[in-house]
């Protein structure tokens, strides 16, 4: 069972940064591969970030690339997400997940969500 907790959602203007954290409990979270997901009602869950287990892959959807960085801190059970030049489009509940499964980007295999965060950006 792991439990997690998004938080540094807010209001920012275009232009901006974030950082959001997810903190989780469990002493498995280590072994999970680990995501940001986003997503704005009526909308379906959007693949943000995600990180293998190991630390030593981290995909980006193209629409953040270059923008945001994701982060893991295993010790601490953490992950970040450092959200710069951030737009309009980026306006979204934010959602840390684990999963054990490999397709990294398909919401469908998370077995665990936080509650989310909610990021709004302002023109």
């Amino acid at each position: 069972q792991v439990q997690l907790v998004e938080s540094g959602g807010g209001l920012v203007q275009a232009g901006g940064s974030l950082r959001l954290s997810c903190a989780a409990s469990g002493r498995t979270f280590s072994y999970y591969n680990v995501a940001w997901f986003r997503q704005n009602p009526g909308k379906e869950r959007e693949f943000v970030a995600g990180m293998r287990w190991s630390g030593d892959s981290t995909f980006y959807a193209d629409s953040v690339k270059g923008r945001f960085t994701m982060s893991r801190d295993n010790a601490k059970l953490s992950v970040y997400l450092q959200m710069n030049s951030v737009q309009p489009e980026d306006t979204a509940v934010y959602y840390c997940g684990v999963a054990s499964g490999s397709q990294i980007e398909n919401a469908k295999i998370y077995a665990y969500w936080g509650q989310g965060t909610q990021v709004t950006v302002s023109s």
